[in-house]
């Protein structure tokens, strides 16, 4: 097994006189234990392409150029572009582009077998993996580096105080676990809070039906907007559905009104969505 080095983060950045953006949610991993286990879980192959969100110093970009077949390595900032074109110039399966995630055009990638690895910025998280997962690409993995509390959110199942409406919406199109938690210490500029490494295997088909995804994810959201109040009260403050519509569809489905959203289980919420749709 290659060895790789995580490289002296401060002391690089001063040698690039490069500031870091707290705007663009700039961590860099500074733990070489964290970026094996990257390596671990990623498990790949010479016949893998890979799209790389945010590689910045390209830590992780050079172990996944020496495994796949081909990197996809997307950056925004300008001067870590710069440098990544300058450090790689050479590698021919690398393909370094200035991109926002969330205007490439997903097309440009081969239709099957690519699996996305990325740190996501904090504050962007959840709109990049769902733009991921509702992407006209299907990725058999998408192995991402989060905010523990997010990670922990989306793996959450039906019963606990995690569980919500992106617990739902994730694992509606994959199988989701949280495979490493990772200490803030793992970073520099150290962040506040602690991450996790975040695996989700597509699924080959959602585990429950639904005429309209798009309205059973919005049900769903409504249910949990007031997660104190009953899962009732709760859609009929959305205002969609009138007081004879919701105890129509709770007796039909045999589920109770006065249970809250975080009880009801993904096939308890398609079965709901049915009836009301």
């Amino acid at each position: 097994m290659l060895i790789y080095s995580t490289m002296n983060i401060p002391k690089k950045l001063r040698q690039l006189n490069f500031r870091v953006k707290k705007r663009l949610g700039q961590n860099f991993l500074q733990e070489e234990k964290v970026l094996y286990e990257i390596l671990s879980q990623a498990k790949v192959t010479p016949e893998d392409v890979i799209l790389e969100i945010g590689a910045g110093l390209g830590i992780l970009t050079e172990p996944l150029a020496d495994a796949a077949g081909l990197v996809v390595a997307l950056e925004l900032d300008p001067s870590l572009y710069t440098y990544l074109t300058e450090r790689f110039n050479n590698r021919e399966n690398l393909r370094i582009l200035h991109q926002d995630i969330l205007k490439y055009d997903m097309r440009d990638l081969p239709e099957k077998g690519v699996k996305v690895i990325a740190n996501l910025p904090y504050y962007i998280s959840t709109p990049i993996l769902m733009h991921l997962l509702q992407s006209i690409r299907r990725f058999p993995l998408i192995l991402i580096m989060v905010q523990k509390e997010v990670a922990e959110r989306i793996a959450a199942e039906p019963g606990t105080k995690k569980y919500g409406s992106l617990s739902i919406a994730v694992q509606y199109y994959t199988e989701a676990a949280v495979v490493c938690r990772v200490p803030k210490t793992a970073f520099y500029p150290v962040p506040e809070v602690d991450s996790a490494i975040l695996r989700l295997t597509l699924r080959e088909a959602p585990p429950v039906k639904v005429s309209d995804p798009e309205r059973f994810f919005r049900l769903v959201q409504a249910a949990f907007a007031q997660r104190r109040k009953t899962v009732r009260n709760s859609l009929l403050g959305a205002g969609s559905f009138s007081p004879e519509q919701l105890d129509a569809a709770f007796a039909a489905s045999g589920i109770l009104p006065r249970r809250r959203a975080e009880t009801l289980s993904i096939e308890e919420f398609a079965k709901l969505s049915r009836y009301l749709f």
